[in-house]
């Protein structure tokens, strides 16, 4: 468990017009050049970025010992200027990287960008505190960026406390008590005035093993995390038995209707609409959710919302066996291009300036602010400061916090929740994914990339997609389901995992 906080927000905000820091002297730089301003790009997931003068980037800069000249690109047009930015002459010292995409590993894998693997380990805060997911966030095994950390444990079931209660039904453990209580939401009037109600809530969900509804209930079945490692081997996790058996039963539940009737189409950013709204009453997700969920009915009723909303985390199936199901614990790095930084001096000065940021001071300047101005602390947690000048520091922090990687381990400042309902429903989440973790199915081939997955990836995927969605939909029977499967395999994917294993193979040598 790496916090309380929910680290750094991956949503995309709307692309603004923004006077944008510009970037001098980039290019591929003299090795014997000193570093004296450090030049960072980065996304801007708000609509204005900060002051080079504000109050946050001075201290930042106090910090670090050094002026910083920062690039703030819109985050919808940000992967465009990367690409960009990498076949100029001005390109920063420091280049966030919001994913493992495959321009960036084909870009370090062929000597763009600094391999670290061998260096980090002399700068205390950029050394991984979880292995795993250092290993997960390498390419091929190497590591070409200093990873930014997000919670390995998100997973959880939001579930209306008041149904549950209305019924005397007690919280789900294990994916038999989800059935049941997703039954008893359809059938037995848990609101209790005769409205028609669902069970589960699940929205239109593109893409696989990417933390969705799906792959949480397959996981709970016994389902691998994308790839399954068996006798020194990788095979895809669909092409498991348990891939069938958890699609059965999730169609099961669909076809009683236990499940929304539109999960096929329902819009994403929808999906807390019929919670809250009284027409279903589970949602299988994260624990954020649960707690936006929380602050509806507070915003609705901010005397009588405490008994609304409850969560648990993974389910345990029905031999009583927990699999849980980690995010990467990852989202994109902080990578450093060799034509800005060429020379190993060079890049001690850039790595001990982000190493001091990774810092616990470092952290609470990127995360939280300036303790004083923008919030105070309580305890071990953060009150915000209600003032003109508070709200300017806390709107850069937002900004701020996309440059820091915490890969050391979270060190800033959680929240204080609002009220006591919410604070408790924070302890629990807390608990149940602190416990989960024990049990978290990582993903065994999470650090390797196949140049085959890389070029047809996208399509071999969507397979998988349309044909789970077809035999959930009762488009296609069981049988149906496991050609479209051995489609994949004739179409690409054998070679994928042949690839993978070499790579895997290679890897643990």
């Amino acid at each position: 468990m790496f916090s309380r906080r929910t680290l750094l927000s991956g949503a995309a905000a709307g692309a603004a017009t923004l006077g944008l820091a510009a970037c001098g002297g980039g290019g591929s730089a003299d090795a014997d050049t000193e570093i004296t301003t450090l030049r960072i790009m980065a996304p801007l997931l708000s609509d204005t970025a900060p002051d080079p003068e504000g109050q946050l980037q001075k201290a930042i800069e106090e910090l670090i010992g050094m002026p910083l000249e920062i690039t703030w690109v819109p985050n919808s047009s940000y992967g465009d200027r990367v690409t960009v930015t990498m076949a100029s002459d001005n390109i920063p010292h420091v280049m966030v990287q919001t994913g493992k995409s495959a321009e960036f590993a084909q870009t370090a894998e062929a000597g763009g960008y600094w391999d670290l693997t061998d260096i980090l380990p002399e700068y205390p805060h950029l050394t991984p505190e979880n292995e795993e997911v250092a290993h997960g966030a390498s390419i091929n095994g190497r590591t070409y960026g200093i990873f930014r950390l997000r919670d390995a444990m998100r997973a959880a079931i939001s579930l209306r406390k008041d149904w549950l209660d209305n019924l005397g039904l007690a919280e789900p453990e294990t994916t038999d008590d989800l059935m049941e209580i997703a039954r008893a939401f359809s059938e037995d009037d848990p609101a209790g005035d005769g409205s028609s109600t669902t069970g589960l809530i699940i929205p239109a969900w593109s893409g696989y093993g990417n933390n969705g509804p799906y792959d949480l209930w397959e996981t709970w079945h016994g389902t691998a995390n994308v790839w399954k490692e068996e006798g020194g081997s990788l095979s895809p996790a669909f092409l498991a038995p348990e891939f069938i058996e958890a699609n059965r039963a999730m169609r099961e539940m669909i076809e009683a209707g236990h499940v929304n009737a539109d999960f096929a189409t329902m819009d994403g950013a929808d999906w807390n609409e019929p919670f809250f709204n009284g027409q279903g009453g589970i949602i299988a997700d994260v624990s954020s959710r649960g707690m936006q969920l929380s602050g509806l009915f507070k915003d609705a009723d901010p005397e009588d919302y405490g008994d609304k909303v409850t969560m648990v985390g993974n389910l345990t199936n029905p031999d009583g066996t927990l699999w849980a199901l980690p995010t990467p614990g990852y989202s994109g790095y902080l990578s450093i291009p060799r034509a800005a930084v060429p020379g190993d001096e060079q890049l001690a000065t850039v790595l001990t300036a982000l190493d001091k940021l990774s810092s616990e001071e470092g952290q609470r300047l990127l995360n939280n602010g300036i303790e004083g101005v923008n919030y105070e602390v309580e305890g071990e947690q953060s009150l915000p400061i209600e003032s003109e000048e508070a709200s300017l520091v806390q709107s850069d922090v937002e900004a701020f916090s996309q440059i820091g990687s915490q890969s050391n381990g979270y060190m800033g400042l959680d929240s204080k929740p609002e009220g006591e309902p919410e604070a408790a429903l924070d302890e629990k989440r807390v608990d149940f994914h602190e416990a989960d973790m024990d049990s978290a199915v990582f993903n065994p081939g999470a650090a390797y990339m196949s140049e085959s997955y890389l070029q047809n990836g996208a399509i071999l995927d969507q397979i998988v997609v349309d044909a789970r969605l077809k035999y959930l939909a009762g488009q296609i029977d069981e049988a149906g389901l496991e050609a479209e499967l051995e489609r994949w395999t004739s179409s690409g994917g054998q070679q994928v995992v042949d690839e993978m294993n070499e790579l895997y193979q290679q890897g643990s040598n």
